[in-house]
């Protein structure tokens, strides 16, 4: 755990609400005699002060941004597919303590653990390290994020400015395809692929096949060096 941290860069002071955070439900389910508390009330925290923190900055981001702009922005950034890549990137799913049959079936890496660990983990640092720490930590997070949340506020439709694009450079039309599904039937995940002639350009994930589309289409577009080489042809 003391690596985690380390990664993290918070020292908690209550490790145990930080192996509370990264507890899945299921952990508790298999075990006969559980001393740590699954993470969803962690989670119930987090989500709201997520709510607040990422409005808050995106209300100084964008000072001439509209209330309904701002909301859709909001939507955006706290959404399941946005907030598991949050936890990709401090490899939140390689600490995540999962049931057998939940860690059999990729639960590491399901975009629904990542999303709730990540806001579980949001409402530990709070409870441990107080509001101000817990806006710092985090507003850095979205400044690392910010190219990418000022190409969904400015691109409406992904898949259509990449065809766009793709079209004017290489005279090519993007095709998609649906390369794993993962999750109960009610509540799938589905990650799509996005191909520019024989190379793969990008992957997204979406709650829905088109939305995973649209995913892949803006993580192309925001692969600045596949546009460069794809001028240079």
């Amino acid at each position: 755990m003391a690596v985690f941290q380390e990664k993290l860069g918070i020292d908690f002071q209550e490790v145990s609400l930080l192996d509370e955070a990264l507890t899945h439900p299921s952990f508790v389910n298999e075990s006969a005699s559980p001393t740590v508390p699954d993470n969803q009330r962690l989670e119930f925290l987090g989500d709201a002060i997520l709510d607040f923190l990422v409005g808050e900055w995106l209300f100084q981001r964008y000072p001439g941004a509209r209330e309904g702009e701002l909301t859709t922005l909001r939507a955006y950034v706290v959404c399941t597919e946005t907030l598991a890549s949050f936890a990709e990137q401090i490899n939140l799913g390689g600490y995540l303590r999962l049931g057998k049959g939940e860690e059999s079936t990729g639960g590491h890496s399901r975009p629904a653990n990542l999303c709730a660990a990540f806001e579980a983990l949001v409402g530990a640092m709070y409870l441990d390290q107080g509001m101000r720490a817990t806006r710092s930590w985090l507003h850095r997070a979205l400044v690392q994020r910010s190219e990418d949340i000022d190409l969904h506020r400015a691109v409406k439709d992904p898949k259509s400015l990449l065809q766009e694009h793709t079209q004017a450079l290489l005279h090519v039309t993007p095709s998609y395809s649906i390369i794993r599904e993962a999750g109960p039937e009610h509540a799938k995940v589905f990650t799509a692929q996005v191909m520019v002639g024989e190379e793969p350009w990008g992957e997204g994930s979406g709650t829905t096949k088109q939305a995973a589309e649209q995913a892949a289409a803006r993580a192309a577009l925001r692969n600045r060096a596949t546009l460069r080489k794809g001028v240079a042809r």
